[in-house]
C-alpha cells in the first residue's frame, strides 16, 4: 500500500505547490483581476488532476474524440502551469536584483568619480615627470657650471607649476580616500546581497564561463526552464503511477482471493407426488375413482 500512498502523496504536493506558483504567476501576470485569476487557477489545477486520473481508469471504455479534448486540455493546463511558474520565479528574481539595483548605481557613480580623479592624478603626475625630463635633458648636454645653473633656472621656473600640482594632487587623494569611506557601506551592503546568488554565479559560471550581470540573468532563466520542465509533468505522472499501483494491486488480490465453500447445506423440501387417478380424468376433468377404471385386459376378451 506504500506504493500507492507515497506517490499519491507526493504527487498532491508537487501539484499542490506547483498550483500555488502557478495561480500567484498568473496573477501577477494580470493584477487587473488577482481574485478571479487565483480563484480560476485553483480551479483549473485541481480539474487537470481530476482529468487525468479518470482517464487513466477509464482509457479502454472513452470513445476517441473524448480522450483526444482530454490529453489536449491537460497537455494546455499543464503549460499554463509552467507558464505560472516561471513567472513567479521570475519575479521573485526580479524583486531581488531590482532591490539592490539602487545601491549598485551609487557604487558605480562612486568608482566613476575615482576613476576620473584618478586619470587627473595621472596626467598631474605626468607633466611632472615631462618637467623632469626637461631638466634631465639640459644636464644631459652640459657638464660646465652654465648647464647647471641653467637647469636651476629652469627647475625654478618650474617651480609654481610643480606646488600646484602637488597640492592639486594632494588633494585629489583626499577626494579620493573620501569617496573611497562613502563607498565602503554601499559596497558591503551589495556584496551581501549577491551573496544570495552566490549559487548561481557558479552555475553561470560553469555554463558560460563568466559571472557577468546579464550572463546572471540568462543563467537564472535556464534554471527556471529546468525547474518547470521536471515540476508539474513529475506531479502527472506520479499520480498516474499511483493509479496505475493501484489497479494492479486490486487485479492481483482478485486473482489470489480464495474460493468460498458454502457452509449451509440445502434443504430439499420433498413435493408431493401426484396418485395415479389424477392422471385418469373424464370429460370433465374430473378425477376417476380407482374402482372405476376398467382392465384394457378385459375389454379386449370380452370383445
Amino acid at each position: 500500500m506504500t506504493q500507492v500512498i507515497l506517490p499519491l502523496l507526493t504527487a498532491l504536493a508537487l501539484s499542490g505547490i506547483a498550483a500555488y506558483y502557478s495561480v500567484i504567476g498568473l496573477a501577477q501576470i494580470f493584477p487587473g483581476s488577482y481574485w478571479p485569476i487565483i480563484i480560476m487557477g485553483s480551479v483549473l489545477e485541481a480539474s487537470k488532476l481530476v482529468t487525468v486520473s479518470w482517464l487513466y481508469n477509464n482509457w479502454k471504455t472513452t470513445f476517441s474524440a473524448m480522450k483526444l479534448y482530454f490529453l489536449i486540455a491537460v497537455v494546455l493546463l499543464m503549460a499554463i502551469t509552467s507558464m505560472g511558474i516561471f513567472g513567479y520565479l521570475s519575479k521573485a528574481h526580479i524583486e531581488h536584483s531590482t532591490s539592490i539595483a539602487p545601491l549598485v548605481e551609487k557604487v558605480i557613480i562612486y568608482e566613476e568619480k575615482i576613476k576620473s580623479i584618478q586619470a587627473t592624478i595621472e596626467r598631474n603626475n605626468k607633466n611632472l615627470s615631462q618637467y623632469d625630463e626637461a631638466v634631465d635633458q639640459i644636464m644631459g648636454r652640459t657638464k660646465d657650471e652654465r648647464g647647471a645653473e641653467r637647469a636651476n633656472q629652469i627647475r625654478k621656473a618650474q617651480q609654481k607649476d610643480r606646488q600646484r600640482i602637488a597640492t592639486e594632487n594632494a588633494g585629489l587623494q583626499k577626494e579620493i580616500q573620501r569617496l573611497t569611506e562613502e563607498k565602503l557601506p554601499l559596497s558591503l551592503e551589495v556584496k551581501k546581497a549577491e551573496s544570495d546568488l552566490g549559487p548561481i554565479k557558479y552555475v553561470a559560471e560553469v555554463v558560460y564561463g563568466t559571472q557577468d550581470r546579464d550572463i546572471i540573468d540568462k543563467a537564472v532563466r535556464l534554471v527556471i526552464f529546468i525547474i518547470i520542465i521536471v515540476f508539474d509533468p513529475l506531479a502527472v505522472l506520479l499520480l498516474i503511477a499511483a493509479n496505475q499501483t493501484l489497479r494492479k494491486m486490486k487485479e492481483e488480490s482478485i486473482e489470489n482471493e480464495p474460493v468460498k465453500k458454502s457452509s449451509k447445506k440445502k434443504k430439499f423440501e420433498p413435493t408431493s407426488s401426484r396418485s395415479l387417478e389424477t392422471f385418469f380424468a373424464d370429460d370433465k376433468h374430473e378425477v376417476i375413482p380407482k374402482e372405476k377404471i376398467v382392465n384394457i385386459g378385459e375389454i379386449n376378451e370380452r370383445s
